[in-house]
């Protein structure tokens, strides 16, 4: 061995000075002209009041420009088929490493979208199946219910040199169920909702809303279509008449002189009202939907989506219909007991998924869950599973509020997986509320010091106990407890639930009461949703009782969508500017008449590159004001109706309050959205730029102007700031003391505390819960500790 006669430390090398992530002048959204340094390799949490830039630094910065990057090093082909993504608006961006986003959106609602699909557990059993499975049907297509049989024979011309027709024939086993086509239930049409058949055509037998008997293009079309007699009761039509009223292909007919496509009822029904998201329609018509259509398991795959063959073949006496459907801790369970030497290597990876599951607190699901199910914060846990048992390092994980649904006792778990990642050399980006996860990080950097324009700035940066000393907003917030009531409210009656057996319920009995703020908690997949969406939400007890559901799915809207269009608060305006302009309403809508001409009403101009990022330019000719310049001519209380959407909510909310402006409609409006604490928001800000939380307080607002008497509500802490809970808390009090009853399914302990009634579902997760462990005021629940809630609750009162 040679030895080292310098006994003097040698230089760092240049290589190992790249230990931070400096973002120089970020101004993407309400950002200012921030600039941060992140270290590297160590938990960084993000924290501020709901609105306060932390997205926007967090996914629209970072981890937006390094994706960005990496789809650069890809060919010109291949980014074509990849999002396209601009450049942020930075000065400097230095020291990015690989960013995996793990975020909160709920995954597709495709209704051939589980658990298992989405997680590519389903593509490792069906390769499992293929190999072991007797009797042996197949290749993997043969056990996935996405892919349908296909048969096909015919001939076969190739263009190429001299040309040759050939004789071809083509076969494909899928696994497919060909009566649900995947999906696991039927649709059937209850034509008694669509028609009065002792009437005629011309009698105005339709009772589909919005088909009066004198519409050209619906009702017209049939009684004049040659096809039918419109003077004969539809009970009395031949079969041929009835076939071709209910099922015809598209034909063109000519209706006084005019022409049109005809088209049998049931297609045209479906075209028409079920193509669409049923949350989207108006309310009467999502009430006709529900009447007409009903949705049942199907018959001949008993909901498990696959065909006979499929579910025929096993491996012991386990099909893969059966070992979908286990819960996926028993299911790790037995695939741990298969040994077979040929498919080792197989069954290793498949046990490190289920594993995965089990560890991350979702051992609960099964892998034929449908997708759109999940929760936000199941949803994000099922996107962890894929980077948990992962080999890379030096890269950075960027996650959404990871504890959002979590019941304190999971939360401990889930700090565990974000140091472990931590740990194996990664960066980790947290953006979180919940002081428990904000305790363990290495470095925070708090935004504020308000949200949207009062917002945008870096309050702080250091360690925990540099916040806490820090004055700012969430400093001064960080360790407050809400206590228990001392004296609640007594119930004015109740909704009975009997037998609720949803999921994992196992046949609940529950008296929950009205008039009072009701909580409904327990770890996560212990039953919640089960009992009060299955039992409540979409049971009959609901309609009854008029029950309004606001939880927190996105809400459906384009770039042209915003607080204004969704609330139905920009109607009112409209009118008020048309009434004292004397014009009409039309000219104050960008969508509409008083659109520019040149963006038509979108405020930019966008510019398609193909592969590449397109471009939006501010539109030129309206200066990104959306409306033609006669238009903004007219004025109401000396503004114009470009100025008055640029307005926040509270602006707003004076602006129409007073004086020449005074509309009450708007003003009723604008007191709901500043009520649920979105008072920051401007009136045009896109929907596609609002956090989960934002959107399910705007869901709020605008359903706090319906008759219903019962409010239910999913978490709406989520998102929430630990001073805006306070808030939120007061907003509650309001709309129980008003008359209404809310119940609301929560983890957060200051909600619990401030509740006047709590049922506690477990006592575990999956098959372990689905059963009532405690019904009672706080202060009893806190006294007799008999839940994992009831400790945790105790330990956060302080008692």
């Amino acid at each position: 061995m040679a030895k080292r006669t310098d006994a003097q430390p040698t230089a760092p090398h240049a290589a190992d000075s790249h230990d931070v992530i400096r973002v120089h002048g970020a101004r993407v959204n309400n950002l200012k002209d921030v600039s941060v340094e992140i270290p590297k390799r160590r938990l960084t949490v993000l924290t501020g009041v709901s609105g306060s830039g932390k997205s926007s630094l967090v996914f629209s910065t970072i981890a937006a420009e390094s994706q960005r990057l990496i789809n650069e090093t890809y060919s010109a082909f291949v980014q074509g088929f990849m999002p396209t993504l601009a450049r942020p608006e930075v000065d400097v961006l230095e020291g990015l490493t690989t960013a995996i986003i793990v975020d909160q959106q709920r995954m597709g609602s495709d209704p051939r979208s589980t658990v298992g699909t989405a997680t590519d557990a389903n593509a490792m059993l069906r390769i499992l199946f293929s190999r072991l499975g007797e009797p042996h049907i197949g290749p993997p297509s043969a056990y996935a219910f996405n892919v349908p049989s296909v048969r096909a024979s015919g001939a076969i011309t190739v263009e190429r040199g001299d040309k040759k027709t050939v004789k071809a024939t083509f076969q494909r086993t899928g696994g497919m169920c060909p009566r649900c086509e995947g999906r696991g239930s039927v649709s059937d049409i209850d034509l008694t909702q669509l028609y009065d058949d002792s009437k005629s055509l011309a009698e105005g037998a339709f009772t589909i809303p919005g088909w009066k008997s004198d519409s050209f293009w619906t009702v017209r079309v049939y009684a004049e279509s040659g096809f039918l007699d419109p003077n004969k009761p539809i009970r009395k039509f031949t079969k041929k008449e009835m076939q071709d009223f209910l099922y015809r292909e598209p034909t063109k007919v000519k209706v006084e002189g005019v022409n049109l496509t005809y088209e049998g009822l049931i297609p045209k029904i479906q075209k028409s009202f079920l193509s669409k998201d049923k949350e989207s329609l108006q309310p009467h018509i999502r009430a006709f939907v529900e009447r007409a259509v009903t949705f049942t398991t199907c018959p001949e795959c008993e909901g498990t989506r696959l065909s006979e063959g499929a579910r025929s073949s096993k491996i012991g006496r386990i099909s893969i219909a059966e070992a979908c459907a286990m819960q996926i801790s028993d299911l790790a369970v037995w695939v741990g007991g298969l040994t077979e030497p040929s498919v080792a290597p197989l069954l290793t990876a498949l046990k490190q998924t289920l594993d995965s599951f089990v560890e991350i607190g979702l051992g609960y699901l099964a892998l034929d869950r449908a997708s759109g199910t999940l929760s936000g914060g199941e949803a994000q846990r099922v996107k962890m599973i894929r980077h948990l048992g992962s080999s890379l390092t030096d890269t950075t994980y960027v996650f959404d509020e990871p504890t959002a649904g979590l019941h304190p006792h999971d939360i401990q778990r889930m700090n565990d997986l974000l140091l472990r990642l931590r740990d194996k050399g990664n960066t980790v980006l947290v953006v979180e509320h919940k002081p428990e996860t904000i305790v363990i990080a290495d470095h925070i950097v708090d935004l504020g010091p308000g949200a949207g324009t009062a917002g945008g700035t870096v309050c702080f940066e250091g360690t925990v106990e540099g916040l806490r000393a820090s004055g700012t907003v969430t400093g001064r917030h960080f360790d407050d407890r809400a206590a228990v009531k001392e004296e609640v409210r007594k119930p004015t009656g109740v909704l009975e639930v009997r037998g609720a057996t949803a999921n994992n319920l196992r046949d609940v009995d529950v008296d929950i009461p009205l008039g009072v703020l009701a909580v409904v908690t327990g770890v996560a997949g212990s039953g919640k949703s089960s009992l009060v969406h299955g039992s409540l939400v979409k049971g009959p007890l609901g309609a009854e009782q008029g029950v309004v559901s606001v939880d927190q799915s996105p809400i459906r809207g384009s770039r042209r969508s915003n607080p204004a269009t969704y609330t139905g608060l920009l109607d009112p305006i409209r009118k008020a500017f048309a009434k004292a302009n004397g014009v009409k309403p039309a000219l104050f809508s960008a969508n509409s008449e008083g659109a520019c001409p040149t963006c038509n009403g979108a405020g930019v101009v966008f510019t398609d590159l193909a592969m590449m990022a397109g471009v939006a330019s501010t539109c030129e000719e309206c200066e990104g004001k959306r409306f033609q310049a006669a238009v903004l001519e007219y004025r109401l209380g000396g503004r114009d109706i470009s100025e008055v959407l640029a307005m926040s909510v509270t602006e707003a909310e004076e602006f129409f309050g007073a004086g020449e402006a005074r509309t009450p409609a708007a003003h009723a409006v604008l007191g709901r959205l500043a009520d649920v604490g979105l008072g920051y928001l401007s009136l045009g800000q896109p929907l596609t730029t609002l956090s989960g939380g934002e959107r399910q307080r705007l869901k709020l607002a605008t359903h706090m102007a319906d008759k219903g008497g019962v409010y239910v509500l999913d978490e709406p802490t989520a998102g929430l700031h630990l001073a805006d809970v306070e808030q939120l808390l007061g907003l509650l009090d309001r709309l129980v003391d008003a008359g209404k009853s809310v119940i609301v399914v929560e983890h957060h302990q200051a909600v619990m505390a401030h509740a006047d009634w709590i049922i506690d579902l477990g006592p575990g997760a999956g098959h372990n819960g689905g059963r009532i462990v405690f019904e009672g005021t706080p202060a009893e629940l806190v006294a007799a500790r008999s839940t994992l809630t009831g400790e945790h609750l105790a330990a956060y009162v302080g008692a």
